[in-house]
Formats: C-alpha cells, structure tokens, sequence
C-alpha cells in the first residue's frame, strides 16, 4: 500500500489583483490594480483593521501591517476557498483553517503559506491528524481512509516511515518499522480471523524469520518467502501432528520427518505436502514401510519392486465388497426387527471412521440389530470396505427395503463434515466423490419410504436435512441446527461432540429416543459453552408414528443393563 504525496495548496494570499470590481462600501483607498480599500491608509500604505475587495470576487477581512495582511483576518478566495485565523506578511501564518468549496480543510498551523506543524487534513476521503512540513504528512501522526483502514505512527514526505501500525479494511494490523508505506524489517500481523505472524517483513510480505499461528492454532517457524513459509521450518498441528524440514509455499517439501497424529512417521522427502521420493513410513503399530513414493502412494518398496497401487485395487474390490455386505443382511422374521445403517463420509480424517464403526457397534450390542451394514470413506480402508458414495447408499436401501418387512425399523447414522448449503461431505482422497445434498438423500432413502425410520445426522448445518427428509415414518436427529456449525470432527478425536452426547452417553443411560436427545443436547451445550463455542443446537423431528413403534420394538426385547462393556470403555477414552 503507497499514499500519493500531497500537492502543495496554494495557500499564499496575493494581494495583486487585475480587473474592475464594484466595492461592496465606500472605499477608503483604491489600489492600481482596481481593488478597493476599506479601513486606515498610513503613509501610503493599508495599516490596522480593514476589508480589501479584488476584483476576481476574492476579499479579504482583518488586519494589515504596512500594506500586508499581519495578524487575525478571513479570507475568501474566487473558487470558493475561505480561511480564517493568522497571516504574516500577506501568507496563512500561525493557527488557521482553510475550507475548500468541495468539503477539504486544514485546520492547523502554517508557516509562510504552508501547512507546517500540527494540523488536521481531511479531503479526498483522507482525515489526518498530525504533523506537517511543506504540505506534506511528516512526524508522528494518525492517517484514516474512508474504507476504515488506517495507518498511526511516523511520517516522513507523505509516507508512513518508522515506527507504526496500520490496520486494513478487513480489520487486519501490521505494527513495526515502515519504509515508504511498507513494513520491512522486524514486525507483526494480526487478522481479524485471529492468525498472527511475528517476525521478518519486505514490503508488507512476511519475509525472514518468523512465527506464524493460525486462528485454529496451527503453527509454522522458520523461514519465511514472499508472504509464505518457505525454507527450513517447523510445522505443529493443533491435531498433534509435528514436522520439521523443508518447506515452500506453507506445504512440505523436500526433506523432512513428519509425525502425524495418528501416531506414524515419516522421514524423507516430500514434495507440495505429500511423501514423494525415498522415504520411510512407521506406522503406530510399528510396521515400517519403506521405499519409494509418488504423491502420498509408495510405489517401489526397499528393494525397487513395484507396488500396486491401492486406489486402483480397491476399484476392483468395491463391487464385491459392497454386494457381499448386502448379501449379509438378514431377511425379516414375523417379530419387530432391528436394522442398522452407518455411514462415514469424509475419509480425509479418522473420526467420521471410528464414530460410525462404535456405531455399528452399539447397535449389535446393545440393540441387538438383526442387520447391520456400513458404509465408510477412509484413505486407508479403500480396498476392505464399501465406500460412502451416492450410489452404495442407494443400493443399500434398497436391499434394506427388500430385506426388511413393513414392521420393521430403520436406524441410520450419518457422521461427516456438512456445508451451509445443507450437503453432506463425501469424500475418499484421489477419488472425486459427489457431495450428498438434503434433497438427493431423500431421493436415495426413498424406497424406505414405507418403513418406520430413525435418521441420526452428525455434521455442521445438518439441521437444514429435517425439511426434505421428515415425515410421518421418519424420526430425524441433527447435531446442529441449519445455520449452525458442529464440533470434534478433528483427526485425533474418537467421537464428534453430538456422536459422543449421544451414542457413549445418552444411549447408554436410557433407551427412549425423546430423553436421549435432550440428554445429549444439554452435554453437547455444556461442552460447547465450557470451550467458548457457538451453541450448536441440536434438532429434532420427533415423528409420533416412529416413537410408537420403537417402544413397540422395546417391548419385545430382553431386559438389557443400561451400561455396556463397549460404553465403559469409550467413556474412559481420551
């Protein structure tokens, strides 16, 4: 950001004027030039209190001092100018203020005709309050814009030079030395979103050694390129991951050890964030992988030999691992029964995974679902389980409509990142995944349309998925509401908070679906309000039909205990 230097004003008051002009009073005087004098007239020349009128329209009003205007006085210009306060020797001299005929002024000091000193100038949607030579900001002094940004510091030749801060439209603030309107040299950042930088700058880009902290708190130390972390650096993930080594551009690249959350390392090279090169994978079992690797995927092993790769082997395998879940569910008995569908959407972090598989899990334990099947997205499972997509998710209820019977009930969990848009994230990395809107769920879920269901959302917005989905048969529960986001959806996490409120919490503590939420809406609340979050405010469709026929179901159940062994033990979990 540069600030244009300041014209000079054409503040000095000449009193040669050329032209005739009607004088408003019987003059006193009248000059050659045909300006006319009102007031004292002392060897020839004006003195003391009087009004000189020139012929171009322009006047002025005060006090003269051997034929120059010395002293208090007011003075209008032909286009409109006006000033009033000291003059010397005919110039604005001493404290005054000049208006201009579009809404400009100065309001300060002059010397000989020019502003010098403190002053305020506000004109062409710039308020400065400080000081001035020759016209121009120099000094310490406070520089706002009409967007609401603003510089506070020193001046020098109209530019911000030395010492300051400067805060953008956005709200963002730079302090440190400036050179020319530019931050150089040791400095800070700050954005309005919360990241901060500390460090090394070169033209306002952050450049040289430096720290930088994320709003989410993510941090890199090091080196610093043109506004991004380049070079030898560190990198610590608020989700527990470490790396040091090389970077360009915030990414890793070129050597380096990583640790990831999960547990596993790698030391060796990268390239745009991902393993590429030679390299070693340990992972948090202990078994070491090592050999070459091409954009995340270890192509050649220690020995050279080449490997397949897994994207394309699970292609191939996920026709028949999806037939050979569906063909896995049992067919309906004459009782009440159980099924159970999860669904895991993002399979960039591992907690859509884990929650969705614990599940699976509770509802064959503690349920006793007569069926169960899951659908998950994880970068590491792509080749041994059915895959969330559009299509599995629609062939799966439809054989949970074959395999089912009209007294029957439905449970289905969905876990994912979720958009303002109200669309459901799925995601399997190098695989491009159409998300699932509110609307294609309902066109995916549409041949259980006669059967008693429970639809269980966990993601930000999912509220927005009640309208499209709710009828008479269908009970939806949502983490959040439609315009609000949803927490613990980070890698490290076994449960996101709604997952956690309600499947290891509430569910464990009573078998009604109406208490259960409320139990978990008032944790998930507490939680929220404890870590200095949004509330989330969970919703719920509580479809009167579905309520009535899960406590038909529980009727013909056998006495369970509340808690269960699998409870106990993810209630124990970090």
């Amino acid at each position: 950001m540069h600030l244009n230097h300041l014209a000079p004003l054409g503040l000095a008051l000449l009193l040669t004027a050329c032209g005739e002009a009607q004088s408003l009073l019987p003059a006193n005087a009248t000059l050659p030039d045909g300006s006319r004098y009102r007031g004292e007239v002392v060897d020839g020349l004006l003195q003391g209190p009087g009004r000189l009128d020139y012929p171009n329209g322009s006047w002025f009003e005060g006090r003269f001092k051997d034929g120059q205007a010395h002293g208090q006085g007011r003075w209008q210009g032909a286009a409109g100018e006006r000033y009033e306060g000291e003059f010397a020797l005919g110039d604005f001299h001493g404290q005054g203020r000049l208006d201009y005929r579009d809404g400009s002024y100065y309001e300060g000091r002059f010397i000989h005709g020019r502003m010098q000193g403190d002053g305020r100038l506000v004109q062409g949607g710039l308020d400065y309050s400080g000081e001035f030579a020759d016209d121009l900001f120099e000094g310490q002094g406070l520089l706002q814009w009409a967007d609401g940004s603003s510089f506070q510091g020193q001046f020098k030749q109209g530019q911000p030079h030395g010492q300051g801060v400067r805060i953008d439209s956005s709200g963002a603030q730079f302090s440190g030395s400036f050179e020319q309107g530019q931050l150089n040299g040791q400095g800070t950042f700050q954005s309005s979103d919360g990241d901060l930088y500390s460090g090394e700058f070169k033209h306002d880009r952050f450049h040289g050694q430096g720290r930088y902290q994320s709003s989410d708190g993510d941090v890199w130390n090091g080196q610093f390129k043109q506004g991004a972390a380049s070079g030898e650096g560190e990198f610590k993930g608020v989700d527990g991951s470490h790396y040091q080594g090389q970077l360009r551009n915030w990414r890793f690249h070129g050597e380096g050890q990583l640790r990831l959350a999960d547990g596993s390392r790698y030391q060796g090279r990268f390239a745009h964030g991902r393993f590429h090169g030679d390299g070693q994978l340990t992972l948090a079992t202990g078994q070491a992988l090592q050999g070459t690797w091409q954009s995340g995927q270890r192509i050649r092993d220690a020995a050279g030999n080449s490997l397949p790769d897994p994207l394309e082997v699970g292609l191939l395998e996920q026709g028949r691992l999806l037939q050979e879940a569906l063909d896995a569910l049992p067919a309906s008995t004459p009782a009440i029964e159980l099924y159970a569908l999860t669904l895991a959407g993002d399979g960039k972090q591992s907690v859509f995974m884990r929650e969705a598989d614990y599940v699976a899990r509770l509802m064959g334990e503690r349920f006793a679902a007569h069926g169960r099947i899951s659908l998950i997205n994880h970068r590491d499972h792509l080749a041994d389980r059915p895959i969330a997509s559009r299509e599995s998710l629609a062939r799966t209820a439809q054989a949970l409509a074959e395999r089912s019977g009209p007294e029957d009930l439905i449970f289905i969990y969905l876990t994912s990142h979720g958009s303002a848009g109200h669309e459901l994230h799925l995601d399997t990395p190098r695989l491009e995944l159409n998300d699932l809107p509110a609307t294609e769920l309902a066109t995916a879920l549409a041949p259980l349309k006669e059967r008693h269901k429970v639809l269980v959302i966990s993601a930000c917005y999912s509220g927005g998925f009640i309208e499209p989905l709710k009828d008479d048969k269908t009970l939806i529960m949502t983490a959040a509401s439609a315009d609000r986001v949803s927490f613990g959806c980070s890698e490290e996490n076994d449960f996101t908070y709604f997952g956690r409120a309600l499947f290891a919490e509430a569910l464990q503590q009573t078998d009604d679906l109406e208490e259960a939420f409320k139990l978990a809406s008032a944790a998930v609340s507490r939680r929220e309000e404890e870590d200095g979050f949004e509330a989330s405010q969970p919703q719920l469709w509580a479809a009167p039909a579905v309520l009535a026929q899960w406590r038909q179901w529980l009727a013909g159940q056998p006495p369970r205990p509340a808690g269960t062994a699998l409870a106990q033990q993810d209630r124990e979990a970090p």
